[in-house]
């Protein structure tokens, strides 16, 4: 089992929380109160703002210690991989709108979506289908992945600065690219093959105001 290896890396951890309710058909979501600076690391480029409770740490990587869960080193033997750089629990939304626990896994070569309730593997994506990622220009956890020949994830986590990050060094160490991270307070995604949704950020006091909306 000890083939599977992380690596570890020093980045900006952010923590929040994340919330919904619905208005106006969309789902809308409060983040909690938050002190902004500029964080001029990559990917982010002083483009995204940051908290001042973002500290820097050693991570880890693998935050639900894959090796402990038989299941999952299955999933990735079936496929082939064998280096887990960033593994843990994440919100996934799905086309309805609905927010899933779920597990994140992103190898040298794909991220799998898994289903950590029934065990089971939801999704794979090679690293080499993802065309960018959106995030926001404010202060909040969530990121879609942009993949034109399937259809795309909309997801939140607290530790979406490391994410972003590994996913950018995964795909420079495999591909001649570089992976596109866009940032805007308005974006959309395809949720499904015939279903786009927009994601709105607003700064009002006290936090991020966050809305899901069907174009």
């Amino acid at each position: 089992m000890d083939r599977f290896k992380t690596s570890q890396r020093r980045v900006h951890i952010q923590a929040a929380a994340v919330g919904t309710d619905e208005e106006d058909g969309g789902i809308q979501v409060q983040q909690t109160p938050k002190e902004n600076v500029i964080d001029d690391q990559e990917p982010f480029m002083g483009v995204k703002v940051r908290r001042k409770t973002s500290l820097y740490r050693d991570y880890k990587g693998d935050y639900i210690d894959v090796t402990s869960h038989p299941y999952l080193i299955k999933i990735l033997e079936r496929q082939g991989d064998q280096q887990v750089l960033f593994a843990d629990k994440i919100l996934k939304f799905t086309g309805s709108g609905k927010m899933k626990r779920r597990i994140l896994l992103i190898t040298d070569f794909a991220i799998y979506i898994v289903d950590p309730e029934v065990n089971a593997l939801k999704r794979r994506i090679a690293l080499a289908a993802v065309d960018k990622l959106c995030l926001s220009e404010l202060s909040d956890n969530f990121f879609a992945i942009i993949v034109p020949s399937e259809y795309d994830c909309l997801m939140a986590s607290t530790r979406k600065t490391e994410i972003v990050t590994v996913f950018v060094e995964a795909t420079k160490s495999t591909s001649d690219y570089e992976l596109e991270v866009a940032f805007s307070n308005r974006f959309e995604y395809n949720a499904s093959a015939e279903l786009v949704k927009e994601v709105q950020f607003e700064e009002v006091e006290g936090g991020v105001k966050t809305r899901i909306v069907s174009k």
